[in-house]
């Protein structure tokens, strides 16, 4: 520790969270009201920020939410920005900033993020009554003398012309389609995977039942979770309605990102979690085109380079098992489960998979829920800190189809080699290498294997759509929608996830299925 800077030791100085459940909010509002709790806790640093982030807002917000926010909050940082979609941006910006810091070019940055979605149905529901209501756009921050705030991220789209043309756009029909190979591998029907994974999520809920800021703090059963109701509808099978995230709430939070030196400065490095390395990767990007849509060798891939960036640190390994708190991203029981399978974990691991209660629970604010993982686990990791052995925790934050992803690791302790980022590049380049070539027009039927399927009814239980992605006797993949209503409905009517393996007839452009036989 002696022979570090400390200037170049990265720590999260400050954290705030919050939730408005009966005013009605704009997102830079909530933003601000999060970011003054963090800045209250480091007011010597409010002056002092190099850079103001503000995370990809989903709901209605101009095209300079920093600019914005910084305006709510009398500061005036030199960098403003904000990000492009994907659930793993809080935590990238949290790796990048920590490795500036490491490399002496970033002194303090405040990263901050907000959904008012809630506060936006409620106004629509007013207008509807004929009640008149404010606008929910942003005060003025897209007026002609305010320019855009710069973007900043991974900004590939998430559906490729596959996914497109089989109307694979919502996250829903994706992740579906990955529980039915992880329900296939199981053995399990529909019915016996629902089961299962009530059983992984019920103790998601009894962790937002004891978190202050978590929209429904509400501990339920396995089976209230897994069984089919009116209240709790199949979705896309094999999904109820509570096993999906939760978008529709008020939350924000921030987090004060800053080197050790002026946590010091500041009188507050008493409190700081320590940065210990991060990583980033990216799976194949077409969901079509992946190998094995039922695992994801990107979260593989960062966690090793984590975990390698840390003992390079520590001078000695360290592994999951060295790891005390963990929050795998969960806006859907497959983003837990191939997390898990990535880093090693078991879905019943004795630590639990969740410091909040997870995005169906806790509440799935759009692109921001990491930044309340990471503020809880500092919580943990500074309540832990007080007299105690150091403790590590971690986090992944995913975006679009557990597609893009970002592992931070934290303790109580700065490791002695200080901050290490993680090298994912060779593993990069053989993940991108693995696509599979996919086929956009299949002319003349062909017979295929389907991969991966998924039923989806309306509010009557009629199945409206039942895509599949199958594997062509070339190797090739498509994404295939049903020939008929017809097919549609046998789909629904047999068990979608019993489809995984079978022979599908291919043909058209955009490709259509007949089950084979």
């Amino acid at each position: 520790m002696a022979t570090i800077d400390p200037d170049r030791i990265p720590v999260v100085a400050a954290w705030g969270q919050c939730l408005e459940r009966s005013a009605l909010v704009r997102p830079t509002e909530l933003m601000a009201v999060a970011a003054d709790q963090a800045l209250a806790q480091v007011p010597a640093l409010r002056d002092r920020l190099d850079r103001l982030s503000v995370v990809n807002v989903v709901g209605r917000v101009g095209p300079s939410p920093a600019t914005e926010l910084a305006r709510r909050l009398g500061i005036d940082p030199p960098v403003r920005e904000a990000t492009t979609i994907g659930g793993n941006t809080p935590q990238w910006l949290v790796n990048r900033a920590a490795a500036q810091i490491a490399r002496g070019e970033l002194r303090a940055t405040l990263i901050a993020g907000a959904e008012a979605l809630r506060s936006s149905r409620e106004r629509r529901r007013l207008r509807a009554a004929g009640q008149v209501v404010a606008d929910d756009g942003a005060h003025g921050a897209g007026a002609p003398d305010v320019p855009p705030d710069p973007v900043v991220g991974d900004d590939h789209p998430g559906p490729g012309p596959a996914e497109l043309a089989a109307n694979l756009i919502l996250p829903l029909y994706v992740y579906a389609l990955f529980e039915s190979v992880v329900a296939a591998r199981a053995g399990h029907s529909a019915d016996q995977h629902r089961a299962a994974m009530g059983a992984l999520l019920a103790p998601f809920t009894e962790v937002a039942a004891r978190h202050p800021v978590a929209w429904f703090p509400e501990a339920r059963t396995a089976t209230e979770i897994a069984e089919p109701a009116p209240e709790n509808r199949i979705v896309a099978q094999p999904y109820t309605k509570r096993m999906t995230a939760f978008l529709g709430s008020d939350q924000a939070a921030a987090l004060v990102v800053c080197s050790l030196a002026e946590a010091r400065r500041a009188g507050v490095a008493d409190g700081a979690v320590f940065v210990w390395a991060g990583a980033d990767a990216v799976d194949v990007r077409s969901p079509t085109a992946r190998p094995d849509p039922g695992s994801s060798p990107g979260i593989a891939a960062a966690g090793r380079a984590l975990f390698g960036a840390a003992g390079d640190a520590a001078g000695s390994p360290v592994t999951i098992d060295d790891v005390g708190h963990l929050d795998l991203y969960s806006c859907f029981p497959s983003a837990v489960e191939l997390g898990a399978a990535a880093l090693g974990l078991a879905t019943d691991d004795a630590r639990g998979l969740t410091v909040t209660g997870g995005l169906p629970y806790f509440g799935g604010p759009g692109n921001n829920y990491t930044s309340h993982a990471i503020a809880t686990l500092c919580d943990r990791l500074r309540m832990a800190g007080s007299g105690g052995p150091p403790e590590l925790g971690l986090t992944t934050g995913l975006g679009w189809f557990v597609t893009k992803h970002a592992l931070g690791l934290y303790g109580t302790e700065p490791p002695p080699g200080g901050f290490r980022p993680g090298d994912t590049a060779a593993d990069q380049r053989a993940i991108d290498e693995s696509a599979v070539p996919v086929v956009l027009d299949v002319g003349e039927p062909t017979t295929a294997t389907v991969v991966a399927a998924t039923a989806v009814p309306n509010d009557s239980n009629e199945i409206v759509a039942a895509p599949v992605i199958a594997r062509l006797e070339t190797g090739e993949h498509v994404a295939a929608v049903p020939e008929s209503d017809e097919v549609a409905a046998a789909v629904g009517a047999t068990d979608p996830v019993s489809l995984v393996g079978t022979r599908v007839t291919v043909s058209g452009a955009p490709p259509r299925y007949r089950i084979a036989g």
